[in-house]
C-alpha cells in the first residue's frame, strides 16, 4: 500500500507519517516514509519548483515507493504535491495507492509557520527575501478531487489524526490480504 499524503507546508504531513509509523511499529507493521523534502536535498538536487519539476519529482517518489510496496512495505509519500493530475497519475500506475489530503487552514498555517516560509512569502514584491512559489500563497494548491481519507490539523490534535490514519491503514491491510488471498487460491 502506498499512502500519498498531500497537503500544504506545515499542515503536518511528515509529523503525522514519522507518529504513524511509531505507532505502527509497535504492531509489527512496518512503515517506509519517503519524506519528498530529504530527497530532493539528497537526490533531486536537479528539481525546481515548476510545475513540470513537480510532476518528475512525484513521478519518482512514486517509482521508489511503488518498489517498497512491491515488498508488502507500506509506503508514506510525504510530499506537498499540489497537482491532482499527477496523484491521480500515481493512483493509475501502482497498485493499492491512497491519496490522503492532510488539510490545514491557512491562516493557521500562517501562524505556525515552522520553517518560515509563509513569511518570506508574504513579503512585498521585490524584497530581496521573497519566496515566489509558495504553494497556497503565490503557487497553486489544487485540493484532491476525491482523496481516500482527509485529516484535518488545525480541528483535531495530533493524536486524533494518527489513530484516524492508523484505523485506516489497518482496515486497508485486511481488505488486502483478503482480496489476495481470495485471487491467490484461484486456479
Amino acid at each position: 500500500m502506498i499512502l500519498l499524503f498531500c497537503g500544504l507546508s506545515g499542515a503536518g504531513k511528515s509529523t503525522l507519517a514519522e507518529k504513524v509509523r511509531h505507532k505502527l511499529a509497535s504492531e509489527d507493521i512496518f512503515i517506509e516514509i519517503i519524506d519528498a523534502d530529504e530527497y530532493r536535498q539528497r537526490l533531486f538536487k536537479d528539481l525546481g519548483f515548476s510545475m513540470e519539476d513537480r510532476f518528475e519529482n512525484i513521478r519518482r517518489l512514486g517509482f521508489i515507493a511503488n518498489k517498497f510496496s512491491s515488498h508488502n512495505i507500506i509506503t508514506i509519500i510525504s510530499a506537498i504535491n499540489p497537482y491532482d493530475s499527477i496523484r491521480q497519475e500515481l493512483v493509475r500506475t501502482y497498485r493499492n495507492v491512497k491519496v490522503v489530503h492532510v488539510d490545514c487552514a491557512i491562516d493557521v498555517l500562517i501562524a505556525r509557520d515552522t520553517k518560515g516560509l509563509y513569511k518570506r512569502a508574504l513579503l512585498p514584491e521585490g524584497h530581496p527575501d521573497k519566496l515566489g512559489n509558495l504553494t497556497g500563497i503565490n503557487d497553486p494548491f489544487e485540493t484532491p478531487s476525491s482523496p481516500d481519507l482527509y485529516i484535518n490539523t488545525d480541528n483535531n490534535g495530533i493524536k486524533e489524526c494518527v489513530n484516524e490514519i492508523r484505523s485506516f491503514i489497518v482496515r486497508n491491510i485486511v481488505k488486502e490480504k483478503y482480496m489476495y488471498n481470495r485471487y491467490a487460491h484461484v486456479s
